[in-house]
């Protein structure tokens, strides 16, 4: 991978400073071929929705300078008269643009009286249209007089007596006072929706909803122009029919509990922007906010409990946007990994319980993230991060990796990542890795207004990966054990119903010799620093497992999916819980990395045959009720507003 040339050559295009030369709009508006004068002329940046309101002069002339390059809607109107379509153009730096408005005539109105405005509506229409005429000669650099209220308005001068003969002067209109109003400022609106099809901002020429590990959500609740919220719950039931007698479920990042009713994920938050500036924050409570940390193994280095400090914290980040093709953005804190295809968040995935490929690779990066948009279909993405899913750096070696996510049409999608130079082994130096995880999406049906069959797409992943160094390597022999990971997932999806029902069938399998990506099951406590005695991740250690699911989706909205799903998973050795569970009697006993006594305390040790010496011979030792087979059924519900 040249991930170094990679990245040099994005920062190359990055421009030094972020000041650019202003642009501006100018044009007549026009209706019939005769200029129209006091027209109202809106002009919206379509990068950040924020839009500057001018009106044209006696010769039906505007003018609107001091515009950032980028992209913008211009729009025309006067009332009585009629108005003009959404005219969408672009602006390069210093270019001044002409741009001709004409209006279209208004309809004749209905024979039928119209409904008289209420005075408060009078009121606000007058108080908007005054500020628009102020906004209009404060970037036209004349400040006018402020008008004199009604109780500083001078009394009116006497009229001179009319004449003989002559005609009756007419006395002047007093101008009516203008009330006070709440207005909501332009910049808490909603943002307009833009007409026709967007081909400059990436990937909006299409709905990409349909694909896995995306959100279907169509419609944004509550938006404005500079924060977009977001708000994820996600609870479920499960079963497993291994009927663990401490109802605790391992290898997974989805299944934690079973026979219970459980909160797997409460999150908060949203996204910020505002001019070039981004932000993102979201919080994760729940189920996921204790099992996410424990499979990082990182904060065993050095000091601060960085698992406590970035717990409730799922995305947390924030960059800056250059107009650089379309689009160039640099970020950073952490952000969610797309190594596995699936998301993060279970509402946006087909199935619940992905394959190994998705629940064994990172779900999160803590680093630098930068997103390069050459068209408005390609996303090339360096990162520079600690590590593989860790919130501190291993030990010398931080992580390099990237995407490239390539949609040439709507129904296709092929994204490439790979990851590499981290040494991402707890306490052994010179140990690296490698990976890389490909996927391709395809809807090949699509009828959204069927009341039968509406989509069928499919997804399809390969992963493969390996350590080396400090005796292993990728592909074995005498330098050490093979220490390499080699999966794949399938899975196909049926939509009916005008897609407000899916099934998905589908599966993986995994081959992970060394079992360094292996989830370690959390055997008396055991987490990724702690290790267990009892699922040991040594050279040369084996696990081949597999799985298949069913699920299904009823979405009467686009924000809730109501979901059930049947599975099964199988390993070669002794992986998942059993009846007897994998807690120890009494409860979690002594350090996780050391055995157990059958008859409670701490063995003191992870060396067998000493366990058995210190806890009385024979049988003294205890051991969790590990299977090789896992079948499980769940159902629940998931929101995301």
């Amino acid at each position: 991978m040249c991930i170094g040339v990679q990245v040099a050559s994005l920062l190359s295009g990055i421009p030094a400073h972020a000041q650019v030369a202003p642009a501006s709009i100018h044009g007549v508006v026009r209706l019939g071929g005769t200029p129209v004068p006091q027209a109202r002329i809106r002009v919206r940046n379509l990068r950040d929705d924020m839009a500057r309101v001018v009106f044209s002069g006696v010769d039906g002339s505007f003018f609107v300078n001091q515009l950032d390059p980028g992209r913008y809607e211009v729009t025309a109107a006067k009332d009585g008269a009629g108005s003009a379509p959404a005219t969408t153009v672009a602006l390069a730096e210093e270019q001044s643009l002409s741009v001709d408005v004409t209006l279209s005539a208004a309809k004749p109105t209905s024979s039928a009286a119209p409904e008289a405005p209420t005075p408060i509506e009078k009121e606000i229409e007058a108080l908007k249209h005054r500020i628009e005429q102020l906004e209009a000669e404060r970037t036209s650099g004349h400040t006018p007089e402020p008008a004199p209220s009604a109780a500083e308005k001078p009394a009116a001068a006497p009229q001179p007596a009319p004449q003989a003969g002559g005609p009756t002067p007419t006395p002047p209109q007093a101008t009516p006072p203008v009330p006070p109003a709440h207005v909501l400022p332009e910049a808490l609106e909603a943002p307009d929706a833009t007409p026709g099809v967007d081909n400059f901002t990436p990937f909006a020429y299409g709905d990409f909803t349909w694909l896995n590990g995306t959100p279907r959500n169509k419609d944004t609740v509550l938006d404005t122009k500079y924060f977009t919220p977001e708000v994820r719950f996600d609870t479920h039931f499960m079963e497993d029919f291994n009927q663990p007698i401490d109802h605790t479920m391992g290898g997974s990042t989805e299944s934690f509990r079973s026979g219970e009713f459980q909160i797997e994920q409460i999150s908060v938050g949203g996204d910020f922007h505002w001019q070039n500036v981004r932000g993102r924050i979201l919080t994760m409570f729940g189920l996921f906010a204790t099992t996410t940390p424990r499979n990082d193994a990182s904060a065993g280095v050095g000091q601060w409990d960085l698992r406590d400090a970035y717990r409730y914290v799922s995305e947390a980040w924030g960059g800056y946007h250059f107009n650089v093709n379309h689009g160039l953005n640099v970020d950073a804190g952490i952000f969610v990994s797309y190594i596995g295809l699936f998301s993060y968040y279970n509402f946006d995935n087909w199935t619940y319980q992905p394959s190994y490929v998705s629940s064994n690779t990172p779900w999160f990066f803590n680093g630098l993230r930068i997103q390069w948009f050459p068209t408005n279909k390609l996303k090339i993405e360096p990162w520079i991060i600690n590590g593989w899913q860790s919130y501190a750096k291993y030990n010398g070696h931080r992580g390099l990796g990237g995407q490239i996510l390539y949609r040439p049409k709507e129904w296709l999608s092929m994204v490439f990542n790979n990851y590499g130079n981290g040494t991402d082994d707890l306490g052994i130096q010179g140990r690296s890795r490698i990976h890389t995880d490909d996927s391709l999406e395809i809807r090949y049906f699509n009828d959204p207004e069927s009341k039968g069959i509406s989509k069928m797409a499919f997804s399809l992943t390969g992963d493969a990966g390996c350590e080396y160094g400090q005796g292993v390597t990728c592909h074995g022999g005498k330098a050490g054990p093979k220490q390499s990971f080699l999966g794949w997932m399938l899975y196909n999806r049926v939509w009916w119903g005008k897609d407000h029902y899916a099934v998905t069938l589908g599966g993986g399998k995994m081959n992970n010799p060394g079992r360094y990506l292996t989830l370690l099951p959390p055997i008396n406590g055991a987490d990724a620093v702690s290790g267990s005695p009892y699922f040991t991740a040594n050279p040369g250690d084996k696990a081949h497992m597999w799985d298949a699911t069913a699920t299904f989706h009823w979405m009467p909205k686009q924000y809730i999916t109501w979901w059930a799903e049947a599975g099964y998973r199988h390993s070669d050795v002794p992986y998942w819980s059993g009846r007897g569970g994998i807690t120890p009697p009494g409860g979690n006993t002594g350090s996780p990395s050391q055995y157990v006594c059958a008859g409670g305390g701490s063995a003191g040790t992870s060396d067998l045959a000493t366990a058995y010496a210190n806890c009385g011979g024979a049988g003294s030792v205890w051991f969790p009720d590990l299977r090789r087979g896992q079948a499980v059924v769940s159902a629940g519900v998931m929101v995301k507003f």
